[in-house]
């Protein structure tokens, strides 16, 4: 399958080859509130790795002491000591667990909320243009990762380099001549770091972008399951998801052995190193210039330092990931909505009439720029009338409900609300006295009562049964054996499609407007049922202003006045019974939807 470019990569948004922890760094607001949980977390990290080289001493005072000819009493203080630090230790590593997971938690919850938040809050051109698997892919699986190196891999690090650095400060003061040969090491051991570091940043991100695909094929092939299976599609699905999945493997596969590389070399060179200090301080237990005890002391501190040294580099691989999510998140962060309120808004019209004029709009879609929609378009809707719009598909009918709606802005020309352009009104302003109802509403996979509530959030049960009963949906609400809390399955798949409408159009009458926008609003009802949707949106109209658009001519017979749009351009307008009487495209539409309507 083709793929098409992101909102971001359109909007040119980078994927920034920077150090990770450049890139972490942006994650810093988000810590902010949490300074307390910060501060337990480090105190105990610190401690944690403290600790570890308390180990050490507590070995050359067993050794070197606790093995002495009569030194019973000794050996049992040795242990004791050692004891006592294990259990510093341990106490250590609960509270460096608990506090690093809750702030990673904090975090993730966070950051989760900010995305859904921004992104909620931009352009109806980035949802059409960005798939919803890559929107769910930053916010699951990029959050998650962030989550495990922020609870893990991160904190590991942290106490890994000042195991390193009190480490170092340990073999120095035991041992100075080893001392220099462990530091000769530690700069060949990073050397490869750096060296792949790139390599598994870019392996790192390939995979996070496969992975997305994978979300993405999952959620349109079971979204639109019934279009598989009608055209026998689901070994074709079959063969693509697997493809995809494919990839993924093939993109993780790089990624684990640029990671596999990496950990073997500095294993080797690690151990190496540590042969070598075994060899060097044997000698010098056996002329008598290091004390066995000192000798297992620095061993220990040697290991210590070498194995801290060495699981920096998969930390570091950890990090390169967490980066790649992070500069994803925070692309959707930086993203800015093309449409937005006004930083100082114009009052808005009071009482608000309702009255609508499109002033020589010219528009064409962002992601069809070169296609022109409406070019020149000028139409006045007075206050409390009713108008229909008719035309072929692409004519640019639903088009205008985007621009009232303010979903999109007109590329030249304005649309005026009372006089006033919308541009310069709140966005909430101006949509709050809107209802609005759609050739195919998406109803949410909670109750029905829930559903018809989000026309208007503080209404009360009873408001909520008026509003359905108006829509004639009462009747097969009260058949359900739960009513009005019967659960509608996801995006309404246990309705049927009129009944789906109908809880649409009561949502709509919920939500009282003084302004009502109909795209096809009884497009999937059967004649029945339209019958009685119509009556209900007849009684609506009454006195607001309405603009309807429409295929089945039978629902605007009754509109004040109907407009006939061709190619973005007005080609008639006028009453039914005047347009019928006119050759022109109304008359044919008509001609040939009745003809279609007669039939058996």
């Amino acid at each position: 399958m083709l793929r098409e470019p992101s909102y971001a990569e359109e909007n040119q948004l980078p994927s920034r080859a920077r150090a990770p922890i450049q890139s972490l760094k942006k994650l810093t607001p988000f810590l902010k509130p949490y300074p307390k949980i910060m501060i337990l977390s480090f105190t105990s990290i610190c401690v944690a790795a403290g600790s570890v080289i308390a180990v050490g001493s507590a070995l050359k005072y067993l050794v070197d002491f606790g093995f002495k000819n009569n030194g019973s009493s000794l050996l049992t203080w040795a242990i004791l000591v050692l004891f006592l630090v294990i259990i510093v230790m341990a106490c250590a590593s609960y509270m460096r667990l608990y506090y690093v997971s809750n702030l990673a938690e904090h975090l993730v919850a966070d950051i989760r909320k900010a995305v859904f938040t921004h992104l909620i809050k931009q352009d109806v051109n980035f949802f059409e243009s960005t798939r919803l698997g890559e929107i769910q892919s930053r916010l699951t699986t990029d959050t998650t990762l962030l989550q495990i190196v922020m609870g893990t891999s991160i904190p590991v690090a942290i106490r890994n380099i000042l195991i390193i650095i009190f480490g170092i400060g340990m073999l120095m003061t035991t041992s100075l001549l080893l001392s220099v040969v462990i530091l000769v090491l530690i700069p060949v051991v990073l050397i490869p770091i750096i060296l792949y570091g790139k390599k598994v940043r870019k392996f790192s991100r390939k995979t996070q972008e496969e992975t997305a695909e994978i979300s993405i094929r999952l959620d349109e092939t079971f979204g639109f399951i019934r279009t598989v299976f009608a055209y026998c599609r689901e070994k074709y699905m079959a063969i693509s998801f697997s493809e995809h999945v494919t990839r993924a493997y093939d993109a993780s596969m790089e990624r684990v052995q640029a990671r596999a590389l990496l950990t073997a070399f500095v294993m080797i060179l690690v151990f190496s190193g540590v042969s070598v200090v075994l060899w060097i301080g044997g000698q010098k237990v056996i002329t008598g210039e290091m004390s066995a005890g000192a000798l297992s002391a620095f061993v220990f501190y040697a290991v210590a330092v070498a194995g801290a040294s060495g699981s920096l580099s998969e930390i570091h691989g950890d990090l390169l990931r967490a980066a790649g999510g992070c500069d994803r998140i925070i692309e959707f962060l930086n993203l800015k909505s093309e449409i937005q309120s006004p930083s100082t808004p114009a009052p808005f019209p009071s009482p608000l009439r309702g009255e609508i004029k499109f002033e020589r709009i010219t528009f064409t879609y962002p992601a069809r720029p070169d296609k022109m929609v409406l070019e020149d378009f000028s139409l006045d809707i007075a206050s409390g009338e009713t108008v229909a719009v008719v035309g072929l598909s692409g004519a640019g009918k639903s088009t205008l409900i985007s621009l009232i709606l303010r979903f999109y802005d007109p590329k030249f020309g304005r649309v005026t609300l009372d006089g006033v352009d919308i541009r310069s009104l709140n966005l909430d302003d101006l949509r709050r006295p809107m209802g609005y109802v759609s050739q195919d509403p998406i109803l949410f996979s909670t109750t029905i009562s829930e559903n018809i509530r989000f026309g208007d959030l503080n209404a009360t049960q009873d408001d909520i049964r008026k509003a359905a009963e108006a829509a004639y949906a009462l009747e097969f609400i009260e058949s359900m054996p739960q009513g009005f809390e019967t659960f509608v399955g996801e995006k309404g798949v246990q309705l049927s499609g009129g009944q789906r409408q109908r809880i649409a159009v009561a949502r709509a009458i919920l939500r009282n407007p003084r302004i009502l926008l109909l795209d096809e609003a009884t497009s999937a009802l059967d004649t029945e049922s339209e019958g009685h949707v119509q009556n209900a949106l007849t009684k609506l109209m009454e006195g607001r202003t309405t603009l309807m658009i429409a295929h089945r001519l039978s629902t605007i017979r009754h509109a004040h006045r109907i407009i006939v749009l061709d190619q973005g351009r007005i080609v008639a307008e006028g009453p039914h019974d005047q347009l019928m009487a006119q050759e022109g495209l109304y008359q044919r539409l008509a001609s040939i939807q009745f003809q279609y309507d007669e039939k058996p």
